[in-house]
């Protein structure tokens, strides 16, 4: 079959491809920004990729089917072309993975607010090392395993990040709807998206919409730390274990603590040990992270929990953009991080506190997600870069913005000045480059410059690691 991915060069969508590739399928696609490092893995594959977008140039290849990218809606040529004329099928990218892929699959599905791109890469690479043959899509670019994506074996285990957004502008339903879940991780749950969710307990109806899709012969596997994900797992047609600190976890965290080189911690399977972990990965968050996907690859296996060696996570490298280090030479450390929920945020910050004791902290900050922008997360941000010693505040996405209250970033700064945080606000990206190069600069003291987007940030973060570089 042809199919064409209308906005082939996002991660997901860029995946997605190159595994219906693998499959047998012609894919092809276009897209108005296309850079690496996905345009290279697609270039590099032989997939053709089109700049920009056209009805005749979509009627001469004259696809079979047409995937539209939740980035695109009404007004766009080809969508209109595709709605008028409906000479060609068109489907979301969720259900065209539904359809191609995990119909045939014992899938684990991935949720939660924080930790989805982590906790797939883990599970999928725990199995890999198992010689599982499990196929992935992950929404990001690994380090372990090395690429985004695997077919995998008939059959067999195929691990998918949960996303709750929604799947394309005429399927206002969450993408993990179309998943056929055996297994779902259930990592956390907070107010987020709110372009399309209006508040927690709608997040949580989606969420609940989910659950009922486990069946009698699978498994939810649940954070037992968080009140809003224990919230909706009374259920009485599948199985539901708990992972966390509590006491009365299935699968109990313990003696975590930060090392200089990431973390260690036990893993206590109902009441019995399974194994203790040193690896590079740093924060009890990443530590959950890996208890998830552990339990999630266990289960799937069809074996004993406690048969399952997790010893290859001792050297699991993590996903590029998850506390990645960028530069590392002396006193100076730079981190390039996706976290843009303050949550996420704040976790990170404490746990870089306990890993870099003694250095100055300096984190910038791009409020850019139709979440992270909002004046309603003022309190959250306030309490998420008061872990830092140096706050410095991007320019506010403005985009799509009517109807919504952005964030006052110049008063958000000032609230953090009174908490004791060298904050400032600016107006744009190069104006920030311009402060942290003279902030770096200062003092003696060891520092640690972490970047937090789920952007580029402006590309200031390329520009100043490369200046450190030279």
């Amino acid at each position: 079959m042809r199919i064409y991915f209308l906005g082939i060069a996002g991660t997901a969508m860029g995946n997605a491809a190159l595994l219906l590739r693998a499959l047998g399928h012609e894919v092809l696609g276009c897209d108005q920004a296309i850079y690496p490092p996905m345009s290279t893995l697609l270039q590099e594959a032989g997939v053709e990729i089109m700049e920009g977008y056209g009805v005749e140039r979509l009627q001469k290849l004259a696809p079979d089917l047409v995937v539209v990218g939740n980035a695109y809606s009404r007004g766009n040529v080809e969508v209109e072309f595709l709605l008028e004329s409906r000479a060609i099928e068109y489907v979301s990218l969720p259900e065209v993975l539904r359809r191609f892929v995990l119909s045939k699959r014992n899938n684990i599905v991935v949720t939660g607010t924080h930790g989805k791109t982590t906790t797939t890469s883990i599970a999928a690479y725990l199995l890999e090392q198992r010689g599982a043959e499990p196929g992935y899509m992950i929404g990001g670019a690994p380090l372990d395993p090395e690429r985004g994506w695997a077919v995998g074996k008939d059959g067999g285990a195929f691990v998918i990040e949960g996303d709750e957004y929604d799947s394309a502008f005429f399927d206002k339903r969450s993408k993990f709807i179309h998943y056929q879940p055996r297994v779902v991780i259930l990592n956390n749950l907070e107010f987020d998206h709110a372009d399309i969710f209006r508040d927690l307990q709608d997040v949580k109806r989606t969420f609940s919409h989910l659950l009922r899709l486990v069946p009698q012969n699978g498994f939810v596997l649940v954070n037992g730390d968080d009140e809003n994900a224990l919230s909706l797992t009374g259920l009485d047609f599948t199985t539901v274990y708990q992972v966390g600190t509590a006491h009365d976890a299935d699968l109990r965290i313990e003696n975590y603590e930060t090392t200089q080189n990431g973390s260690r911690f036990d893993l206590v399977w109902q009441g019995k040990a399974w194994a203790s972990i040193e690896w590079g990965m740093t924060g009890l968050f990443n530590a959950r992270n890996a208890a998830m996907a552990s339990l999630a690859a266990a289960l799937s296996s069809g074996g004993a929990v406690l048969d399952f060696d997790l010893a290859s996570l001792g050297r699991y490298r993590g996903v590029k953009r998850r506390q990645q280090v960028r530069f590392e030479s002396g006193s100076l450390t730079v981190i390039e991080d996706f976290g843009h929920h303050a949550t996420a945020v704040r976790d990170t910050l404490v746990a870089f506190k306990a890993r870099f004791l003694g250095r100055r902290i300096v984190a910038a900050f791009e409020p850019r997600s139709n979440t992270s922008r909002l004046e309603i997360m003022r309190g959250a941000t306030i309490e998420a870069l008061r872990e830092s010693s140096v706050a410095m505040i991007g320019a506010v996405k403005a985009r799509n913005s009517s109807g919504v209250q952005l964030m006052d970033t110049e008063s958000l700064a000032v609230d953090l000045r009174a908490k004791g945080v060298d904050a400032s606000a600016y107006l744009s990206n190069e104006e920030l480059l311009r402060d942290l190069r003279r902030k770096v600069g200062e003092g003696d003291d060891p520092q640690l410059v972490v970047f937090f987007t789920n952007g580029s940030f402006g590309g200031i973060i390329d520009a100043f690691v490369a200046e450190l570089g030279l």
